[in-house]
Formats: C-alpha cells, sequence, structure tokens
C-alpha cells in the first residue's frame, strides 16, 4: 500500500492497520514466484525509490510517508506479521517506538525519519533479523542505542539528528554497559562503587550504635556498683540521725 507523498493529517487510525488481513499471516506454502499488478509500480524500499514491472505478491509495503499525521504509532502494527517495508517518514508522529515491533519476522526496511518520536529504541528490536536498512534519523530519541544482530551493521546516518542517542555506531559514549548507568547514578559511582559506599555506610551505622550501647551499659553498670550504693547507704544514715533527734526532742516536752 503506497499513500506517500499526499495531504493526509489528523492521526494515525490504528483501524486502517486492523484491516490489513493479508499481513497477518505469512503464507509458507508460495514455493514459485507469484506476482501481482499488470503494470510498473513505483515503491520507496530500503532507502531507495524503485520501479517495480511486477511486484512479488509476499513483497508487503506500508509507505504513509510525506504526509502529515499525527499521534502515537499504532501498537497494533506488530500483528503484520508478513510486512516487509514500513515507511512513516516525514510525517508529526510522536511518543515512542512501539515494542511490538519486534514481532515482524519478514520486515526488511524501517524508516521512521523525521518525525517527533521520542523516548529510547526499544532494545526488542534487536530481534528483527531480517532487518538490512534502518532509518531513524531526526527525532527526539534518547538512551542507548541497541546492541547485537543487525543493529551491529547500521551507520551513523541510522540515527543522526538524535542529539539524545549515544553508543555505537556514534562517538558519543553512553558511558557504562547499560548506556543509563552513568546518568543515573549520583557522583559518578559505578555501580560496585555504589554497593562498596552503602555497604560501609551501613557498618559505620552499626559499629557507632554497638559502641554506644556497650559504653551505656558499662556506665550504667559502674554507677549501680559504686555511686548509688553509696549514696542510699549515706541517705539511710542521715534519716535515721534526723529521726533520732525528733524522738529525743518528744521525750524531753513530755
Amino acid at each position: 500500500m503506497d499513500l506517500s507523498s499526499n495531504g493526509f493529517s489528523g492521526n494515525l487510525p490504528a483501524s486502517l492497520f486492523e484491516n490489513f488481513q493479508a499481513m497477518k499471516i505469512i503464507d509458507q506454502n508460495i514455493t514459485t514466484p507469484a506476482y501481482v499488478g499488470g503494470g510498473s509500480v513505483t515503491i520507496t524500499t530500503k532507502g531507495l525509490v524503485l520501479v517495480f514491472v511486477r511486484v512479488w505478491i509476499n513483497n508487503m509495503v506500508i509507505d504513509l510517508s510525506r504526509n502529515r499525521f499525527e499521534g502515537h504509532m499504532p501498537y497494533i502494527i506488530g500483528d503484520l506479521v508478513g510486512l516487509c517495508t514500513l515507511n512513516l517518514s516525514h510525517n508529526c508522529l510522536e511518543g515512542h517506538i512501539p515494542a511490538s515491533l519486534q514481532h515482524l519476522p519478514v520486515l526488511e526496511s524501517l524508516d521512521l525519519s523525521s518525525n517527533e518520536i521520542g523516548g529510547g529504541i526499544p532494545q526488542q528490536l534487536v530481534s528483527l533479523t531480517s532487518l538490512e536498512v534502518l532509518n531513524l534519523s531526526h527525532n527526539h530519541l534518547v538512551g542507548c542505542i541497541p546492541k547485537g544482530n543487525q543493529f551491529n551493521t547500521f551507520e551513523n546516518s541510522s540515527y543522526q539528528g538524535n542529539d539524545g542517542l549515544c553508543g555505537l555506531p556514534l562517538s558519543k559514549d553512553c558511558g557504562g554497559d547499560d548506556g543509563v548507568l552513568q546518568a543515573t547514578t549520583p557522583f559518578g559511582l559505578d555501580e560496585g562503587e555504589e554497593e562498596d559506599s552503602a555497604i560501609i555506610s551501613w557498618q559505620a551505622v552499626l559499629m557507632g550504635y554497638g559502641c554506644g550501647l556497650v559504653i551505656g551499659l558499662s556506665i550504667i553498670y559502674i554507677m549501680l556498683s559504686t555511686q548509688y550504693p553509696a549514696w542510699f547507704s549515706r541517705m539511710d544514715i542521715e534519716l535515721e540521725h534526723i529521726i533520732i533527734k525528733r524522738m529525743k526532742r518528744h521525750k524531753k516536752r513530755y
């Protein structure tokens, strides 16, 4: 389906993708090439504008580029398991890249460039082992670029214009193995140093509490064993002396 370079606007409707029933299956029974269409067809795929005299029936393409579509990418796109090319570039799409795209096993070309898409690149997209061309340039993506499989083959041009991205193939280092560790750990500590610092802090608290408890109990013991009995004894003698004096005065009066 090619609806590129039109004046379509408004939110990208999820119902549009719900009706693509043929794209929701992968026909494993086709052993010989089968074609559709009786004339030449121009298709933008893998970053190239190609003219096909005939279109292979399993070459399923969605091209909605160069319109004014807004809103989020529908999660239901992940149900189109037979999709080979998805081009939503040069629109006004926002939100995040749906992780459901990981369910497109034969996707060869994904172009989401020149939109307003933010957030990170889902790590799940590494499972797209058929992906040959990726263009996420000129969006508002952030975080570390996923590693592994096809993502190890894409060049800088796939990500340019996203100042918040880091990691290979870009020259901007994420500062940690997971791409977010350096940014989220205070005072530049790595995970091991942060854990060690927390352990040392708790040890210091426990040692201080233990020392204070021992010293307090020692003071109480000393007071009970030395000072308090003497004070108690002195008070008893003084009371006895006062009582005797008053008894003597009472006898003299009578």
